[in-house]
């Protein structure tokens, strides 16, 4: 079932156990966009259900936020104007390569450049998959792009983001919500997960100047100003006191400055940043 925020914005809510990230609707007077294409055919053609029930105008645009395969492995499913900022194409030229074929895809697996968790869910929920073959894109940006769907304006820019290189938020001004896609959480790199240390502050600057009253995040529930003031607080106080590979000295150092121990948050964001500071390292 879609959650509702208003008249003109809807969201599917993600689901974790699925892989399935959180999907937006929006919705002028004379089209809709949608935001994000589901991690499979079926995710795709099952929004795709709940979207009919609405009645709504017709989906036009359908944006993908970057380039993981849950965000647009759904995306051929939806007839609309595919768009995407220009690095998101390349990682779409890359999938266009791809056979999805039994072994194929094991061997994508073994390679590393799919997870087994991708290659289960296509094997689930995509059928047809020996020929399926993903589409190209209509609008390529470099920047920024400005939708109008007939009396809503959505702006879409590609953002710094501690989670990919090729992040796209939505914002959507008249009813101040932004879809953030992945872009405020971190990434994996050989088996560490971690934020981007270098590249946080810039991506909170690139969010903060747009004067948004709702988040929709990747793989959350909506997030109002507080929360998310709360979320980047955590982020900045954790990163601030992070300037070695010592989980340990991070930690007393986070002790020196709030004069507390670190919550469970504080705590997993100690250890991405530590992580972060592992992985330059070792490119040194």
């Amino acid at each position: 079932m879609l959650n509702k925020i208003n008249s003109s914005i809807y969201y599917l809510s993600n689901n974790d156990e699925k892989e399935r990230p959180t999907l937006g609707l929006v919705c002028g007077e004379n089209y809709s966009l949608v935001v994000d294409a589901g991690n499979s055919v079926q995710h795709a053609q099952e929004f795709l259900k709940e979207i009919e029930a609405l009645n709504v105008p017709p989906v036009k645009y359908l944006v993908v936020t970057h380039g993981h395969w849950d965000h647009f492995l759904g995306m051929n499913e939806f007839g609309a104007t595919i768009i995407m900022n220009s690095l998101t194409n390349q990682v779409i030229n890359d999938w266009q390569g791809y056979s999805f074929d039994d072994d194929s895809l094991q061997q994508y697996v073994d390679g590393g450049m799919m997870t087994s968790k991708c290659m289960e869910v296509i094997k689930e929920e995509m059928p047809g998959r020996d020929s399926f073959r993903l589409k190209s894109p209509d609008i390529i940006f470099e920047k920024s792009l400005t939708i109008d769907l007939g009396n809503k304006i959505c702006v879409l820019e590609a953002i710094r983001s501690t989670h990919s290189d090729d992040s796209t938020i939505v914002y959507v001004p008249d009813d101040k919500v932004l879809f953030l896609g992945d872009s405020g959480y971190g990434t994996t790199t050989d088996s560490l997960f971690h934020y981007k240390q270098s590249l946080l502050l810039h991506m909170i600057e690139d969010i903060e100047k747009y004067d948004a009253t709702y988040f929709l995040l990747g793989h959350e529930s909506i997030c109002d100003l507080d929360e998310m003031d709360l979320y980047w607080e955590e982020l900045i106080s954790t990163s601030k006191v992070t300037d070695s590979t010592s989980l340990e000295q991070a930690i007393e150092r986070f002790k020196l400055e709030k004069k507390r121990s670190p919550n469970q948050n504080e705590l997993f964001f100690l250890k991405a940043f530590v992580n972060d500071r592992i992985i330059h390292s070792k490119a040194e």
